[in-house]
């Protein structure tokens, strides 16, 4: 089967920027200009893009902030002005990439006036197709062309990245790339980091059993690699003999030439948290020894990298204890120390996510305990050791619990995670700096991306970021790979598009690394917010001044912003409205109880008043009966006396008859009454 394509031999850099330039609008010098640039991309894009080709030809801003009130200069000004010191190199290479999600299709309609061969060709599934070299990696652009009345017309562009088997990569859509080598038993609860286009996968669980083996997936041929780690003898950081554990819910967190493994569930757990270290060098382990008093041993905690020092929070010990304590460790002097901050802190609770911001604000956000998962976000402000419950904004992510977080520039991005009932099927992402959630894709189903115990990290391919996450489990243990490339323009729009949270709140430092996310330096003002981006020296005259151009905008912005309102006035309204008779009906219920108590009460009260009547009757029968008792035997001891007397006089009676008889036989007479 044959198929019809596009081959590029590609241009490389500098010329690929110009060609991109070129077909922008600007010809090449540092003050062109174009006036359809306006029409043709949304005005966020179009600054974008200005100062990007400002910073790639000119350099860093030096021009003085421009004094006449023109909101097209002042917006052009302050874009190109935020791009800082960035390189002119890295200008061009975001220049490009912004241009290709923008119209995918550029340089295949730019390629007639570009200086490259690019013709149609035959090719089956066995031909080669020469790629294109990029920094290293390789690039291949396919275009489908379809003939329709004598002429070419081209389908949409895709990027197509080498993977061994040519997988197609698109943006903010998860792709499970073609790896070769032995794949890593599957897991959860393990560790991972990425050093030098290395991912690193190091334990976990599995079946219910700790896990010790190291893995490396090599980024730039997606192959598995199995490290073969030795423990270190006699070392500096341990002499002691050294047992390295097979661990699961333990951190693993990249410094130096180290990988250091953090706490974590064992079999025979120690009193307090240990610090293991790998050297990527020697491929050896090694306890490091610390200072200072170290923390509880727990697994399920978060420890985030802050400049030098390592911040954890909270988890769960080996008797089930969820935590909530802070501790920090100062890397170079290796010592311990419990931090006690103000303000109320998050409740107890593991499998959570944590990220530094500007280097000073430390987000945590889920979690859980042993009875409920949380969608809290808490922010401890490093400086003032303070914490803080801010507002969130936008699409707030379910609770949940085992997700894992990576930040790329200010953007904060949360994967997988459940809530013991199902797995988190979306990806979202957190603006650090407006605190506004979106929504970045979706999965469907039992697969691992809407797993526990996942882990994310963030990789590069072709000089862009890549996100990567592997293993998981959601009924059952995966060992997969997963690959997201974020885009420029959906990291772009929370910043754009919202709010900043006031200083009051969550006071946000612009001090992102430009080259990983350029898109989120831009706070474009609403001076700027214009469709038409006016350059300098326009040759028609515009229908409408600027100030009409400006006051429209502004109507138009008011409108919608109030026509928001009200839409939001009118649900609280509603809510209002319902939580009211929500209470009526409460307080008829709770008037309906309290009759019926009282109703009860009183029954309750008479049956206790006929109660105590039946208890004193029943005493004074008691009573009754214990005299009758007395006269019954009074009564028994005069009858025994009675008859004891009636039987003493008939024995006397008897004596006397007996006696006459025998004396009138004798001649004795007989005696008188009185005598007897």
């Amino acid at each position: 089967m044959a198929t019809t394509a596009r081959v590029s031999s590609g241009l490389a850099y500098p010329e690929r920027f110009y060609a991109a330039a070129s077909y922008v609008g600007f010809d090449g010098s540092p003050n062109s200009n174009n006036k359809d640039i306006g029409s043709r991309f949304s005005n966020d894009v179009a600054l974008i893009l200005y100062a990007l080709y400002q910073q790639a030809t000119v350099g860093p801003c030096n021009v003085p902030k421009p004094s006449s009130w023109s909101p097209v200069e002042q917006g052009k000004w302050k874009s190109w002005q935020q791009l800082g010191n960035m390189v002119s190199t890295e200008a061009m290479r975001l220049f490009v990439k912004i241009l290709e999600e923008e119209e995918p299709g550029w340089y295949s309609r730019a390629s007639n006036s570009v200086l490259e061969p690019v013709i149609d060709v035959q090719m089956n599934h066995n031909s080669n197709v020469e790629p294109i070299i990029e920094n290293g990696n390789y690039f291949v652009e396919t275009k489908t062309i379809s003939a329709e009345n004598g002429s070419l017309m081209e389908t949409q562009d895709k990027d197509v990245v080498l993977e061994g088997l040519g997988s197609v990569v698109v943006y903010d859509q998860w792709i499970s790339p073609p790896i070769t080598g032995q794949c890593p038993k599957a897991r959860y609860e393990h560790g991972a980091a990425v050093v030098q286009d290395k991912m690193y996968i190091y334990g976990g669980n599995h079946n219910g059993r700790y896990l010790s083996d190291l893995h490396v997936l090599d980024l730039r041929c997606w192959t598995w690699l199995n490290v073969e780690a030795t423990i270190g003898s006699n070392s500096v950081e341990s002499p002691s003999p050294l047992n390295i554990a097979p661990c699961a819910g333990h951190s693993l967190i990249p410094w130096e030439n180290k990988l250091l493994s953090i706490a974590g569930h064992t079999k025979d757990p120690s009193e307090t948290i240990q610090v293991k270290a790998f050297d990527l060098q020697t491929c050896t382990w090694s306890m490091l020894k610390t200072y200072g008093k170290a923390p509880v041993s727990r697994g399920g905690q978060s420890v985030t990298l802050v400049g030098t020092t390592l911040v954890i929070f909270g988890g769960q010990d080996a008797k089930r204890t969820l935590l909530n304590d802070l501790h920090i460790l100062d890397l170079e002097t290796m010592t311990w120390d419990e931090i006690d901050a103000v303000g109320v802190p998050p409740s107890p609770r593991s499998d959570h996510a944590a990220a530094v911001h500007a280097e000073r604000y430390l987000l945590f956000f889920g979690g859980g305990s042993h009875a409920t998962c949380f969608n809290d976000l808490h922010v401890l402000d490093l400086q003032a050791m303070e914490w803080s419950r801010p507002t969130q904004q936008g699409e707030i992510p379910t609770p949940r619990a085992g997700h894992a977080g990576v930040t790329v520039g200010e953007n904060w991005f949360i994967v997988g995670g459940g809530d013991n009932k199902s797995g988190a099927s979306e990806t979202v992402v957190l603006n650090m700096s407006t605190l506004v959630w979106s929504v970045v894709t979706s999965v469907e189903g039992r697969v691992p991306l809407a797993s526990e115990g996942l882990s994310l990290v963030v990789g590069s391919f072709n000089g862009e970021d890549i996100l990567i996450s592997f293993g998981g489990y959601n009924g059952r243990y995966n060992s997969e790979v997963n690959v997201l490339k974020p885009s420029h323009k959906s990291t772009l729009q929370s910043k754009i598009l919202e709010d900043p949270v006031p200083d009051s709140v969550y006071a946000v430092h612009n001090t992102t690394n430009p080259t990983r996310d350029l898109e989120s330096e831009f706070d474009v003002s609403q001076e700027g917010k214009i469709r038409e981006i006016g350059m300098d020296n326009v040759d028609t005259e515009p229908t409408k001044s600027k100030g009409e151009e400006i006051s429209e905008c502004m109507i138009a912005t008011l409108k919608a912003g109030k026509e928001e309102l009200e839409s939001s006035l009118n649900k609280e309204k509603l809510q209002s409205l319902q939580l009211k008779q929500e209470l009526e009906e409460a307080e008829t219920r709770n008037t309906d109880l309290y009759k019926e108590l009282q109703s009860v009460r009183g029954q309750l009260a008479a049956e206790q008043s006929r109660s105590f009547k039946l208890e004193v009757d029943v005493a004074e029968l008691r009573q009754k009966l214990q005299t009758m008792e007395t006269l019954r035997k009074e009564l028994e001891l005069l009858q025994r006396q009675k008859a004891a007397s009636e039987q003493a006089a008939l024995n006397a009676r008897q004596r006397q008859g007996s006696g006459g008889v025998w004396g009138w036989f004798a001649g004795t007479p007989p005696q008188n009454a009185d005598d007897a």
